[in-house]
Order: structure tokens, then sequence, then C-alpha cells
């Protein structure tokens, strides 16, 4: 009996399995049927029936395998495209007000026709039918009809125009005349649709071929073209492959694309200013470089002078080179500067600085010093020709780290030293400057290692020649400076220090060892200065209480630009001193930033803590 039911279910039971079968195939798609007939025909294939091989090789050829897998995607499209319900949800939404009206009137339907019969409610039912309406796919241009016999070999592409560019450049190739994919820029409309290539060749656009066209000709055609654009071209035999990884720069300088006559292509060129960090994105060209601003990274790629090419190109007037004096250079490349200014600005970047700020004014009347030029000037602190690119890395400090040192820049007069006190003041056992090293004799009130180091000529200049002091000068026959080793006693006492320097000495404080976050205190416009400073008075060893001078404002001002012209690419934060209380608030949360918060620093700073 049991052996009967089992016959008797049969029909019924192969029935089912080849119901599931069939279900499965439709699951699996077309490829899935096609493996499965390949397995049959290879059976036929090895006994070498009549017209199956030809058969058999047809259905495992490449372009029937690609042509399924296209088909089993727009399949897959299809059937996961969302489809509103209802065009017309508005209108029922009224349907269902009115069969309401003559239901029974219990609380539950009066707040529901309350609810349905909202503003808010109608206004998103009107904007889910506006969208439901209206058909958002691209409508693209047919296929022509005299695609030659070797179609294998040319390809039809079709992008949908909007309102950002094609994001790729074109050019005739010297030799053949042919006009060529030159670049496709990261991130552009051809990089996204993944069909265009470097070294593709056109050969129309729009169904006008671009054989004995100019590159400038072509470029006329896309612009005039609406909606879409269909190129017909011969696919590059070798696409370049970028195995790259992304790298992040910081500007040393400004850069015009439109300024520079060498670019390949302006209109794709990305400006920037100092002290931008950029992302380098496509290094493959060693000339022109793919990059865009951190500040903007969803913004198209734009091309940038390599590394290379700015060293080579460094002094033609489209390249501002940041300007870094060395010190023994003042007769060759100072003396036109010099002239143009009587308090000679640029003369503190020839003479050695003096630590303090209250110096600074009477800088007309300080000595030279005499500590030989090789002492003065470290190797590589003040290099003539500057790295344009400087490359960065997000760091974060950790808790256990030591503080970061802060540095504060900025013109005489401009309330440095006082914004440096009034920060101390706040809270002297968390802030301190570092104290000073001076060959001066010790005064009977003062206490070595309080007021300064006391020291002799011979251990100063070995400070100096040991590269350990950060700025140095002579004043009044005495030596006065600020050594790394002052600054490292503040940090190691888990204190933060604050420094103020003379913008030449940035690029010694610059080291993994005190990571600095440089802050630049700029004065505000010379009207504004006329009302802040009216009552203030100047300090130095020369005047007392002298109040400032319509020169000096204007004195401050232009300091302040060259500064910023000469050394901006270093400026962490830049602050206005228009009001000293808010400039001191904010320079109390840029300290707290620099301590707490990520920031973009020299690579080299974090390579040289990870090694042994």
């Amino acid at each position: 009996m049991i052996h009967s039911e089992k016959r008797g279910e049969s029909p019924r039971m192969k029935e089912k399995m080849e119901k599931a079968a069939r279900l499965r195939s439709h699951e699996n798609g077309l490829s899935h049927v096609l493996s499965l007939v390949l397995q049959e025909l290879s059976l036929f294939y090895k006994r070498d029936v009549n017209g199956v091989g030809v058969l058999y090789d047809l259905l495992r050829s490449p372009w029937l395998q690609a042509l399924l897998k296209v088909y089993e995607c727009l399949h897959q499209y299809i059937k996961k495209r969302p489809v509103p319900l209802t065009p017309q949800a508005r209108a029922l939404n009224h349907e269902v007000v009115e069969l309401l009206r003559g239901s029974q009137q219990s609380p539950e339907v009066r707040e529901l026709r309350r609810l349905l019969r909202g503003p808010h409610f109608k206004a998103l039912l009107s904007a889910h039918d506006t969208v439901a309406q209206k058909d958002y796919e691209p409508i693209l241009p047919p296929l022509p009809d005299n695609i030659p016999e070797n179609e294998e070999a040319m390809r039809i592409v079709c992008l949908v125009k909007n309102k950002q560019p094609l994001g790729a450049t074109i050019k005739r190739h010297e030799l053949t005349g042919d006009i060529t994919v030159a670049r496709v820029i990261h991130g552009g409309l051809a990089d996204r649709s993944g069909l265009l290539y470097a070294g593709d060749k056109l050969v129309e656009v729009n169904g006008v071929p671009v054989e004995g066209l100019e590159p400038e000709q072509v470029i006329h055609i896309l612009a005039l073209s609406q909606g879409t654009i269909m190129f017909k071209l011969i696919p590059v035999s070798d696409r370049p492959v970028s195995n790259q990884t992304t790298l992040y720069v910081r500007a040393m300088a400004d850069y015009w694309p439109l300024q520079d006559p060498a670019i390949p292509c302006a209109d794709a060129g990305l400006p920037f200013k100092k002290g931008d960090i950029l992302q380098i994105v496509d290094q493959n060209d060693a000339l022109w470089w793919q990059a865009r601003k951190v500040s903007d990274l969803s913004a198209c790629a734009g091309l940038i002078p390599s590394n290379h090419l700015l060293k080579r190109k460094q002094r033609e007037f489209w390249w501002s080179q940041p300007f870094q004096p060395h010190p023994c250079l003042k007769s060759t490349i100072l003396s036109t500067v010099e002239e143009e200014d009587d308090m000679q600005i640029d003369e503190k970047c020839v003479e050695t600085a003096g630590f303090r700020r209250s110096m600074r004014l009477c800088r007309r009347k300080a000595r030279n010093s005499h500590l030989p030029c090789y002492a003065r000037c470290p190797s590589g602190c003040y290099s003539a020709v500057a790295a344009p690119y400087e490359e960065v890395v997000r760091y974060q400090r950790h808790p256990g780290d030591r503080n970061r040192l802060i540095v504060l820049v900025g013109p005489s007069g401009v309330g440095v030293n006082e914004l440096r006190r009034r920060l101390i003041g706040v809270n002297p056992h968390h802030f301190q400057s570092a104290v000073p090293h001076t060959t001066r004799a010790q005064k009977s009130y003062e206490e070595n290692g309080r007021e300064y180091h006391y020291v002799s000529k011979d251990t100063f200049e070995n400070l100096v020649y040991g590269h350990r002091m950060l700025e140095y000068g002579e004043y009044k026959g005495n030596l006065y400076g600020t050594s790394i080793d002052a600054v490292r006693t503040v940090l190691d006492e888990g204190k933060i220090c604050i420094v103020d320097l003379e913008p030449q000495s940035i690029q010694l404080a610059r080291s993994h060892e005190l990571k600095p976050y440089i802050i630049f205190i700029k004065p505000s416009s010379v009207s504004c200065m006329r009302q802040s400073r009216k009552n203030a008075r100047m300090i130095t060893d020369y005047y007392v209480n002298m109040k400032f001078k319509e020169e000096d404002l204007q004195e401050m001002e232009e300091s302040a630009k060259k500064m910023e012209t000469q050394f901006g690419q270093f400026f962490d934060q830049v602050i206005v001193n228009d009001n000293l209380q808010e400039a001191c608030m904010q320079l109390l949360c840029a300290v707290r930033r620099a301590q707490d918060e990520p920031q973009w620093v020299p690579a080299t700073w974090i390579c040289s803590d990870n090694q042994p």
C-alpha cells in the first residue's frame, strides 16, 4: 500500500519539482539557464553531433554572455524600481473625507477627518502627486542605423548633460591628428559614468564627424549640445589603472589657472591660495595633478601643477612664490624692499630678532649680531626655493601627549604681547611663557630661572650653534633669546607654552617635537585702529607713553600685509585684534581647539613620532 501511494503521487511530485525548477531558473536569471543548456550541449559536443558544435560555441561567446548580463541588470532594475501606488493621492484623500462625512461621527472618525483635511497633509499629498506624475528618466536618442560591421571596435556613449561640466579634456594627436580624450577629471560626469577613458579616440560627436576638426571646434559642438551628448569613439586598448593612494597637501603659495599659460585647460584648473589643504586624487600625469579642496570634497576635481612642474616654473609670473629670505642675501635680495619702508620690516628678517615685543618699535637702533651666518641660519630653515606643497595628515593630540606649543605672530603694536599676558593671566597654572636666556649681568632683585636664564656668552653661542634657539638677538651689547629647552621645560610640566616670535623664526619652531599651532594677530583697518588706539600708549626703552601716530598705524597695516604675504601659509588661524577683550576670548578658544580638536599638521611630524 505504501508503494502504491508513492507511485500514485509521483506525477504530482514531478509537476511540483518542474515548477520549482522553473521558478529557480527565473530567479537565477538567463545566465543560469544558459549554463544548464551548455552542460547538456557539452554531452553532444563531445560526440561531435552535427550542428551542436556551432551552437555550443555561439552560446559560449563573450558578447552573448555580456548581453545576458546587461539584460539581467535591466530586469532587476525594472523589478526593483519604485513605482507609486497611485498618482492621484490627493483626489483619493478627498474621496475618503467625503465617505467619512456620511459615516457615524465617532471621536475616531472626527479625528481622522481633521487630520486628512489638514493643510500640511494636503500639501504632502500634493507634493507626492507632483513627483509621481513626472518621469525623471533621461531620454536617450536612438542608436544610429549605420553602425559599422566591426561594432566591437566602436563604442556608442550617451551622457545626459546637466549643470556640471563634462569633466574631460581632449587633444589632437601630434602624429595621427586624431582627436583623443586627454584626461578624465576625477568626480566629473564622464568619470562617474565609467564610459570614457583617457586615450579613447573620438569619431563622432552628436552625429558630427570630428576627423579633421580642431579641438576648439569639437568643444564648440559640445557647448551647443542640449539634453544629451552622444559620442562615437574607438576605446583605448589598455585602460589606465590608477592604484595611487589619496594624498593631502598644504599649498605653500597661490595659484591662478587663468594666469598660467602652460595649463592644458584653464577652465579645468583649480585655483587655490597658500595655506589651503588640497586632496590629491590623481598623480598619473607627471606634470598636472588632479586635486580638490578639503573644504569642498563634493566638488569635481581640478588640474593643479605637479610638485615637479611648480619647482621648474616657480619664477614665472603666475607662480606666487612665498618670500623666505636668506639672512646672508640682504644686499642682493632685500635692497629694493628696504628702500620702500622706513621701518624696514624686512630688516627683521635679516637682523636676529629680539625676543621682547617692547623692543620691536626701536629696532632702528638695534645692533647687528656678530654671530656667524651659518649659526644664525641653520641649513634648510630659510631655503631660497620653498617646496610648493607640504604633505599633511590629520592629527589628534592624545590626552597623554604633551601640549602643542602656541606661537603668536604679529606686527609691532598690534597687541601680541598684551594678548599673551592676558591669556597667561586667565590661568597661570595652565598657561606659561618660556623663560628667556641672556648674557647680561643678573640684577640684585632678579632670580636665575625666573626672569631670565643667565648664561655666559660662550654658552649662549653654543646654544645658537646647536640650533637650540628659536630666536635671539643682540641689544646694548648683550644677547637675548628664547631656547627650545626653555619651551620644552614648560611642556614637560604639562602646561601650555605661549611664545611670541618674529615670523622668520616660525620655520625653526615647526618641528615634530613642538608641533606648534601658529596664530597670526592681525590689525584691523587703519580707520578702526584710529578709534581703538586713540588713547593707547606705546612703551619702549626709548619712548615712554608715546601715543600712536598716523604713520605707526599705516606701518602696522603694511607690516601685517607683508607677513601674510611671506608667511601666511604657516598660519593655522588668524585673529583680528579690533577689540582686545574679544580677541582674547578668540585666542582662548583657538588654544583649546589646538589641543583638543583634529588639525592638519605636516606628515613629517607624525612620521618622526612613529620612528623607533
